[in-house]
């Protein structure tokens, strides 16, 4: 399965959300990106493309947030999604302007695609109801930023990812954590999402879904059987133990930068709205046993992402002046 986007085969009378993203991350500073292009459809209704933007820079306080909606969604030639004349994506990278941001940017990656839900059917049946793949889940990524009040930033050799998910509404409560640029081992890297849906009123447990990447090696992490997941989460950080394939076990320390977080709404398609906190320039700790025995320690200090997505409003993030749907 090769990312394409979905929205232009919905059914008119079906509601469904879809979103292309990518963050990239500084070597020597907590300076970060990410960027999302996203469809929102509420039932019977035409679908509405965005485009957000945000920058963050830890070193000197809140980060910087844009957004632009629009009517005007296509699938470009060779890429993924186009949001009006302001911004496209596509597996070679991003383009485009969100309000006083602009930004040009190339991704290359040797690592293939990573599909997070296992077993495979479950990117076909209705649940979960949030589809996600990662398309590229190390990047490196180089071009320009350039917004209003700051000099150009020159992003080269910058190290992140590209993502892509859709479906009919978002998880109840959840946690997206994707770390790289591991001083232990650089071609390290994490991608792990975990959820709870709510189905028939009932809450489920936390569902942890995602790979690490290690030693040379890749070892896929959670899936709907794994024993032993364990989680603890605030808008300020998560503590989570991750049992993975052939005995793999990660203990994961996520911490965000005092005022560091993005504070944004997303809606869906059945007009709810959750909030979202996302720090894209956070600390990571892993401690590893892997398969063979062995153990390793694995830190960042500024290049994990961390993002919890809420019903609450008390989480105390200055959320963008933004609306969504």
């Amino acid at each position: 399965m090769h990312a394409t986007a979905v929205f232009p085969r919905s059914k008119p009378r079906a509601g469904m959300y879809e979103s292309f993203y990518l963050r990239a991350v500084a070597a020597d500073a907590p300076l970060g990106v990410w960027i999302r292009h996203t469809v929102h459809k509420a039932p019977g209704h035409s679908p509405l493309g965005a485009v957000w933007f945000t920058l963050f820079d830890a070193r000197s306080g809140r980060p910087s947030m844009q957004k632009l909606s629009a009517r005007d969604l296509s699938v470009p030639a060779g890429g993924w999604i186009a949001v009006g004349g302001d911004a496209s994506m596509g597996p070679a990278g991003a383009e485009g302007n969100c309000g006083p941001a602009r930004w040009s940017l190339a991704v290359s990656s040797p690592a293939p695609e990573l599909h997070h839900l296992s077993p495979h059917l479950l990117y076909r049946g209705p649940l979960p109801r949030t589809k996600l793949t990662s398309p590229t889940p190390a990047a490196t990524f180089d071009g320009t930023i350039e917004l209003e009040g700051r000099p150009s930033i020159d992003v080269r050799g910058w190290r992140g990812m590209v993502g892509h998910n859709w479906g009919s509404e978002h998880a109840e409560r959840w946690i997206w954590l994707h770390g790289i640029g591991f001083a232990e081992d650089p071609d390290a890297w994490i991608d792990v999402a975990l959820g709870r849906l709510l189905i028939g009123g009932r809450l489920t447990p936390w569902v942890a879904n995602g790979a690490i990447h290690c030693d040379g090696a890749r070892h896929r992490l959670g899936g709907l059987l794994a024993h032993g997941l364990q989680v603890s989460e605030t808008p300020a950080g998560c503590a989570l133990a991750l049992p993975g394939a052939d005995g793999l076990s990660v203990r994961a320390h996520a911490s965000v930068p005092s005022e560091a977080a993005a504070g944004w709404r997303y809606a869906d398609p059945d007009g709810s709205e959750h909030h979202v906190v996302n720090c894209s320039v956070s600390a990571l700790t892993l401690d590893l046993q892997l398969p063979s025995g062995a153990r390793r320690s694995l830190s960042s200090e500024h290049s994990c992402v961390y993002e919890l997505g809420m019903r609450e409003q008390d989480h105390g993030v200055p959320l963008a002046p933004f609306a969504d749907g």
